[in-house]
């Protein structure tokens, strides 16, 4: 009897290892542990896998460094640190957010005397630059935030201020939805003039816009109480002092197929007030004042109380004036 048993158990063992595999899932559970502690399932992934055994092996260790490192540092006790802008921004990334060039280009650029800040060479790495802060690359002036164009048809009853103590309505009113970057007006426009008004956060060509020597030119469409005499408008074309300072207009004539109190004016002066100063000068009381024209940019499609933004080209011919 037991030769009989040992015989069928041998005939059993000599069947082939698939059989086995089979009979071992099916009933044999002592020894599927055994070939699962043996032979892990490692061996058939590491078959599948095309960069070998060992690549396999290596990528498992790196992957469980890591994660080792990751628990590591997970209980390490948090540090939290505090992003507050009157904290100031590095140099480096106040110049890459600028769109100048990357940080690590930046950092080169500093250590060239490339940037100031303030009037100052700036070349130590890591300077934070505070929001107050006058940044200049190569002489230009620079900021983190985009530049933003925005031209105003402005109504009249609005103030050019950025707010106003009294209450009163301000052009920053009409432009509030502009834009999420801060911008300012170019200049200004009196309460009861209209007409165009820009505004920027691009400091360089605001200054460029304003300053005298640019000759950076207005047209205004005028209406006066009452008719411009000829001599009167001869005078004012030829120039004359108002206190004690010389004006020049670029142009003065009457609007065509308009009453003769209907006047234009081309000016690059910035004085305040200038064009009514000029007529009340001659004893004419401006009772309109529209700027139709600055700098080249018109109301062309945009009515009284609406803006738009500029165009690149517009931006364009504006920086090349």
């Amino acid at each position: 009897m037991n030769s009989n048993k040992n015989s069928s158990r041998g005939r059993h063992q000599g069947k082939k290892s698939p059989q086995k595999s089979s009979t071992s899932k099916s009933g044999g559970n002592r020894k599927f542990s055994d070939h699962s502690k043996s032979k892990p399932f490692k061996k058939s992934t590491d078959s599948d896998t095309r960069g070998g055994s060992q690549n396999f092996s290596n990528k498992k260790f790196d992957t469980k460094r890591k994660f080792v490192d990751k628990d590591k540092e997970r209980s390490k006790p948090k540090q939290v640190s505090i992003s507050n802008e009157s904290e100031g921004i590095r140099l480096n990334k106040y110049i890459s957010n600028s769109g100048i060039c990357s940080r690590r280009e930046a950092d080169v650029f500093i250590a060239a005397g490339n940037a100031t800040v303030n009037g100052k060479i700036i070349s130590e790495m890591g300077y934070k630059v505070m929001p107050t802060d006058e940044v200049r690359f190569d002489g230009s002036l620079i900021s983190p935030e985009k530049k933003r164009y925005v031209l105003l048809n402005k109504p009249k009853n609005f103030i050019t201020t950025m707010e106003d103590d009294r209450g009163r309505k301000t052009v920053m009113d009409l432009v509030s939805n502009a834009s999420k970057e801060r911008i300012y007006p170019v200049g200004r426009l009196d309460r009861n003039t209209t007409g165009l008004l820009l505004f920027t956060n691009d400091g360089e060509l605001a200054k460029k816009l304003t300053h005298p020597k640019h000759n950076i030119q207005k047209i205004y469409h005028a209406t006066l109480d009452k008719k411009l005499s000829n001599s009167d408008l001869n005078k004012i074309a030829e120039g004359f002092i108002l206190d004690e300072r010389r004006i020049q207009v670029d142009e003065i004539s009457y609007i065509l197929n308009q009453p003769k109190n209907e006047v234009g004016v081309k000016i690059h002066s910035g004085r305040n007030r200038i064009v009514r100063r000029i007529f009340e000068h001659f004893n004419y009381s401006v009772s309109k004042l529209d700027r139709v024209i600055f700098a080249g940019l018109t109301k062309k499609d945009l009515p009284r109380g609406h803006w738009r933004y500029l165009t690149e080209m517009e931006v364009n011919n504006l920086k090349m004036l």
